[in-house]
């Protein structure tokens, strides 16, 4: 199964649990004053570039992919450690928001069309 195979209710369920979950860090931690977000930033753009001459010739699930998947999870997990369903949320955040959409595709234009299906199959696989 793939992220475009999931049903609407099972993205829904992962946009739910993103917003559940990111709400309950902002809330604890006070707007994740704990993350250096600049660093974090910085880490993101180094794996976007790492990522981005792959998506040509790899499959999201290939382990070279998903090895860079594992140090997204990583990353993101500066500011919470995501459930599976809110990490998938974070894929569909990627591709449902204009602002964020546009900045991973500014990598590559399949980015967050890539990323989600990689991040769908890391979330399976090892949350």
């Amino acid at each position: 199964m793939t992220l475009q195979d999931s049903t609407p209710e099972y993205l829904e369920q992962c946009r739910q649990a993103l917003t559940a979950e990111q709400t309950k860090s902002l809330a604890e931690t006070e707007n994740w004053s704990h993350v250096d977000k600049t660093q974090t930033h910085i880490d993101w753009d180094v794996l976007y570039k790492e990522l981005t001459p792959l998506i040509d010739g790899s499959l999201p699930s290939s382990p070279e992919v998903q090895t860079i998947i594992a140090r997204h999870y990583s990353i993101a997990s500066r500011f919470y450690l995501p459930s599976q369903k809110a990490y998938i949320g974070m894929a569909l955040f990627y591709r449902d928001n204009p602002d964020m959409k546009a900045f991973h595709n500014a990598y590559h234009l399949k980015m967050v069309d890539f990323l989600g299906e990689a991040i769908f199959f890391y979330a399976n696989r090892n949350l």
